[in-house]
């Protein structure tokens, strides 16, 4: 048997973040089985948008990220970049980048969101409305970052052929 102590820091993470997303996929699988996909989304998107405010202050606090807001755009890229470590694991499959000021561009691998495969595997793919884009706009919000995106992110956009690509453009 091996002690908590005798893990290593990445092992300490990856335990938790796989912990935590078969939690997050649970409870939506729960939410659909009782309640159906409708519901199921507008609640997943109610828990995202009040968790939002929380999982940020904690993140800052962690960080040591004092300021209330982002002053400009690489604050706002080395606070996203920080937390990335914590909250979006490999096995998720997708890229976070910066590919120019003001840009966060996101890309997952072809039909490899996992998502994707979870809502797809308990047959509401087609009903799903995205909660991880929405969670990374909660985030955003809670940061007190104007900021649009691109494309519109209502259903699943992996669903239509495979691919889930897009920008978050930010406003200082």
């Amino acid at each position: 048997m091996t002690f908590v102590r005798d893990l290593q820091k990445n092992e300490i993470v990856d335990l938790l973040q796989r912990c935590w997303m078969t939690h997050d996929g649970m409870w939506f699988f729960h939410c659909f089985r009782e309640f159906g996909i409708e519901k199921a989304n507008r609640i997943n998107k109610e828990a995202i948008k009040s968790l939002a405010p929380m999982e940020i202050g904690r993140i800052r606090e962690a960080l040591g990220f004092g300021r209330e807001k982002p002053g400009n755009f690489r604050e706002l890229k080395d606070f996203v970049t920080a937390a990335a470590e914590l909250f979006i694991p490999s096995f998720m499959n997708i890229a976070v980048t910066f590919p120019e000021e003001n840009v966060l561009q996101w890309e997952f691998a072809p039909n490899g969101c996992f998502a994707f495969k979870g809502i797809k595997r308990i047959g509401a793919i087609d009903k799903y409305e995205c909660g991880v884009i929405y969670r990374l706009a909660c985030w955003f919000d809670s940061l007190g970052v104007r900021w649009s995106l691109s494309p519109d992110v209502s259903g699943c956009l992996m669903l239509k052929d495979g691919k889930c690509s897009g920008r978050f453009k930010f406003d200082f």
